[in-house]
């Protein structure tokens, strides 16, 4: 547990431990000495002669108030230590997660980082502000009672010393069960909690279907999982706790059976009997102590081991000086990538020349916002290049990776604030008059004067005030206010209406006129107002060029524009009567082409 607490805080807490550690450890000597040294004044208090135990008494008053100035020390000392850790533990691990591939963020992963970055965090901050001490007092107090008792009396610190390694021995056995129950709650409390934000989501879809009562099937069963879960981790910590408060209990019954059984023998004198009964007593508390110590310490060991395996996971690699891009040229050259054991890219080459529009092509799953996403380097190729201006990204130190591309998703994430907040995140030193005009390039200035508030209106937690649309709106006013010579829009247009879409078109067009735009297209105009094509398929470029070319060529890309072209112009054929389709209900017959 300590071993672990070190290596999570980092060389940095050394100091700070081992003086928290030490006040503690000297509280706990000065308590036990204080004890110790009560067995001869109570020796001499119940003999002939009670004028001799003042010497022992005055060192009992001095132990004590040694006792009383160190123990709030190490009190404070502890309670900031924990009050720090958790600080810290929070920033490392925010800074971890901000460079993780993207690719480590699966559903099951970022359950499991809400609940770190919450409850295991106020796990670990308990060590330091409680459990140290407890776990310190639980193992110096019997040692030195088992010392000090051989002193006194050999046969009853042997009887101690067996019972001290029952005790361990029960306390090793309970905690396995313990951690192993503890692991298995902690995976399914990961996966609750990602049900529980996917039921949240899903709220639209489940009521526009009627699922509203049995719609949360898979969440029920998720909870049910989680309390049944819990009942283990209470019965396996139920096992420890009566397990190690039997064997206190025994042992402080065969002490007091076998210091009775000496005194009879008239080995042993009844008032040393009585202090060591009294040293026993402090031997078993501690013990009982540790009953319900191993649980918490337990639940903390594990969470130090998931915050150190964060800690540890492996991120892209950062070069110690940053690569020099001539030009805004993009290219990825024979790239493999594969999520897990899925390929979504075999020998991917490709070219997005600089300064003009290219639109990415390919039917759903080709790896069209892969490509989006390697260029923006969220994570590294298996094999192969990703070049930005001739430079692999791989040799680009991120913020000068940053600088260069702005990225358009298909699902925009707000954050909770005003609609400037959320455009100014794209720059956050833009001027006023620089982020206005990027928002009325973006039509975002529709969405101002709608809402309540103008340009200040809060859009809600992650934009729910907002359409997606909208959403989409702002997040494109982010790119144009960050202003780079690159910029990838994923599917940007999916969420538009044709008023907004053709907008952001004229957008498109004119950041085409100086920088590098890659659009993954859908729209036939998208496709006739680009300078260059890039067509998917099977993981690999089947074609690339201009949309007159292409067409010529009559391959996959002149199939895929006549498709599209026939899928915009079907129709709902009008059927018998003058009630609509619409009114009336229609069937598969009814939708034509045009």
């Amino acid at each position: 547990m300590i071993r672990r607490l070190f290596r999570a805080l980092g060389p940095q807490y050394d100091r700070t431990l081992r003086r928290l550690l030490g006040l503690l450890v000297v509280a706990a000597l000065l308590q036990g000495a204080a004890f110790v040294v009560l067995v001869p004044a109570l020796r001499e208090l119940l003999g002939d002669e009670p004028a001799r135990a003042w010497p022992w008494v005055i060192g009992l008053a001095v132990l004590w108030i040694g006792y009383a100035v160190v123990n709030p020390l190490a009190t404070l000392a502890g309670f900031r230590t924990g009050a720090g850790l958790s600080r810290d533990l929070h920033h490392r691990i925010g800074d971890k997660v901000a460079q993780l591939p993207l690719a480590w963020f699966t559903a099951d992963r970022v359950g499991g980082l809400g609940r770190l970055a919450s409850q295991r965090i106020l796990d670990v901050m308990g060590v330091p502000a409680h459990l140290l001490r407890q776990l310190v007092d639980a193992t110096v107090m019997p040692l030195v009672v088992v010392l000090a008792m051989a002193v006194f009396d050999w046969r009853l610190a042997v009887a101690m010393a067996v019972a001290g390694v029952v005790v361990a021995v029960v306390y090793r056995v309970a905690s396995r069960g313990l951690a192993a129950a503890d692991h298995e709650a902690d995976r399914i409390h990961a996966d609750a909690a990602g049900r529980i934000v996917e039921f949240a989501r899903a709220q639209p879809v489940l009521r526009a279907f009627g699922r509203t009562v049995d719609g949360h099937a898979v969440l029920d069963e998720a909870l049910a999982a989680q309390h049944r879960a819990g009942r283990r981790i209470l019965r396996a910590g139920l096992s420890g706790v009566v397990g190690l408060g039997f064997v206190a209990q025994a042992s402080f019954v065969v002490m007091l059976a076998l210091g009775t059984y000496l005194v009879l023998g008239g080995s042993l004198g009844a008032a040393e009997l009585v202090a060591l009964l009294v040293l026993a007593v402090r031997f078993v508390e501690p013990v009982m102590l540790t009953a319900e110590l191993g649980g918490a310490l337990r639940v903390a060991g594990n969470a130090l081991q998931e915050i150190n395996s964060l800690l540890a996971t492996e991120t892209l690699d950062e070069p110690e000086r940053s690569a020099r891009p001539n030009g805004s040229s993009v290219e990825l050259r024979d790239v493999h990538f594969s999520y897990g054991d899925s390929p979504v890219l075999t020998g991917l080459s490709m070219e997005v020349p600089a300064g003009r529009l290219t639109a990415l092509v390919g039917a759903s799953g080709a790896g069209k916002t892969t490509v989006v996403k390697l260029i923006a380097r969220f994570f590294d190729p298996a094999a192969g290049a990703v070049r930005v201006g001739g430079a692999d990204v791989r040799e680009l130190r991120t913020e000068d990776l940053t600088a260069l591309i702005s990225v358009v998703f298909q699902d925009v994430y707000l954050f909770e604030g005003s609609i400037l907040d959320n455009i100014r995140v794209g720059r956050p030193e833009a001027t006023d008059e620089q982020v206005y005009a990027a928002a009325r390039t973006a039509r975002v200035d529709d969405i101002a004067e709608r809402l309540p508030g103008g340009w200040h209106a809060p859009v809600g937690e992650a934009g729910s005030r907002l359409s997606g649309g909208e959403r989409q709106r702002i997040s494109i006013a982010r790119a144009l206010l960050k202003d780079t010579p690159i910029v990838l829009f994923d599917e940007a247009t999916a969420a538009l209406d044709a008023d907004n879409e053709h907008a952001l078109h004229a957008a498109m067009t004119a950041l085409a006129r100086d920088r590098t735009v890659l659009v993954i297209a859908h729209r036939l105009h998208t496709l006739q107002a680009a300078d260059h094509i890039v067509v998917l398929a099977g993981g690999r470029c089947v074609e690339q060029g201009r949309h007159d070319d292409l067409l010529a060529r009559n391959g996959r890309y002149a199939h895929y524009w006549r498709e599209r072209r026939r899928a915009r112009g079907w129709r709902l054929q009008r059927p018998d009567g003058p009630e609509s389709a619409l009114h009336k209900g229609f069937r598969a017959g009814d939708l034509v082409p045009e």
